[in-house]
């Protein structure tokens, strides 16, 4: 393979005495760089929106969101997955983050793991993915092996298929319904794809879990009234969620917590529509979890 042609593997030129620079100096062209992930981003919208949608497609027909790619990429599908379940109260199958060498390679490179693209397929097979379910395989170079697998196992079974790389006509986008490329041009630190690349998937991954989340009733104004109370501090935001969604004092907010079971949304319901426990739980599932579909 000819990494030179990848222009996340060329040298930049803007940086090439990066080792004679003190320290401020660094960070600063640093920082210079990073502020063009973003606009980079934001070329790809229309492509994120089109995998946004389909991600709340395959939500509401009870599919999975299934991410999946080595080292940098997959540990950033593993914490995007992870951190649905907390924010939006989700099962932690229904957004699962998958890395090639398995959870050990979350903190150790786990060799040649990347380079095989059976294990790619081995690993939906193992999660019984369906023609429900939609899987993103990340990759910044766009060439991963088990990416491709996993891609080439998907298409078979029928699910949908989305990538999110960062050069342009990358090879895994061959193997996608909707590929994103998010192109960032060459790191400071050449080859270092943690760095542009990764900040570029993370925005994406943030824009598509969020999006996805809104798309199903996950959210109500800004807020996250499905969110789980799962500790001191977090009892304390869905208090404060509560009464920034009602207008409620405190101690309502407080006193509507517990008679809702601790659930957000539900306490939420049960204040703005002057509802009881149950009347309020019904009203929520003739809305499909949209607090907003539930006032009159």
């Amino acid at each position: 393979m000819d990494l030179g042609k990848l222009a996340t593997e060329t040298r930049n030129e803007q940086t090439m005495v990066l080792d004679t620079l003190s320290t401020e100096e660094l960070l600063r062209l640093m920082n210079q760089e990073d502020q063009t992930v973003a606009n980079a981003v934001s070329l790809e919208i229309p492509q994120i929106t089109k995998v946004a949608d389909a991600i709340i497609q395959s939500f509401n027909q009870e599919g999975r969101l299934i991410y999946m790619g080595a080292g940098t990429s997959g540990r950033l599908g593993v914490l995007d997955a992870a951190e649905c379940v907390p924010t939006f109260s989700v099962d932690p199958s229904m957004v699962q983050g998958l890395i090639a060498g398995g959870m050990k390679a979350m903190t150790l490179a786990v060799e040649g793991a990347e380079d095989s693209k059976e294990l790619g397929a081995q690993d939906l097979a193992a999660i019984e993915l369906t023609k429900k379910d939609i899987v993103i395989g990340i990759a910044a170079s766009g060439r991963t092996p088990y990416v491709i697998g996993g891609l080439e196992y998907a298409g078979k079974v029928g699910a949908m298929t989305a990538t999110i790389s960062c050069n342009k006509a990358a090879e895994i986008s061959a193997f996608a319904q909707l590929p994103i490329e998010v192109e960032v041009g060459p790191e400071i630190l050449t080859g270092s794809t943690r760095l542009k690349s990764g900040t570029a998937q993370k925005l994406v991954l943030n824009m598509l879990s969020t999006a996805a989340m809104v798309g199903i009733g996950k959210v109500y104004q800004n807020l996250m009234v499905d969110v789980k109370p799962s500790n001191k501090k977090l009892e304390e935001r869905a208090k404060r969620i509560i009464m920034d969604a009602t207008e409620c004092s405190y101690e309502v907010a407080s006193g509507m917590f517990e008679a809702a079971d601790h659930q957000v949304k539900l306490a939420i319901v049960m204040i703005l529509t002057d509802s009881s426990q149950a009347e309020a739980r019904e009203k929520l599932t003739a809305a499909k979890g949209f607090i907003r579909n539930t006032i009159v």
